[in-house]
């Protein structure tokens, strides 16, 4: 692999963080909200997160996934 590649994979997001987002976004109608970001769609959270620097993006991910589990309850 070169280097431009390594490169696209940090700024990919994985299958299973895609998958959950996924599931989280399905038919969502209150957005969650993130460092004041309003997420609403799939679209936007992965646009989001992708816009970040990897270490913010795993935070931002775990507020997402933690927001998510806490309105199920």
């Amino acid at each position: 692999m070169d280097e431009n590649a390594d490169t696209r994979l940090d700024e990919a997001l994985s299958r299973p963080q895609r998958r959950l987002l996924r599931r989280i976004f399905n038919a969502r109608t209150t957005p969650i909200v993130v460092e004041g970001s309003a997420l609403l769609t799939y679209r936007d959270a992965s646009r989001y997160l992708l816009s970040l620097p990897v270490d913010a993006r795993d935070i931002a991910y775990a507020a997402i996934k933690g927001q998510a589990l806490a309105e199920a309850r």
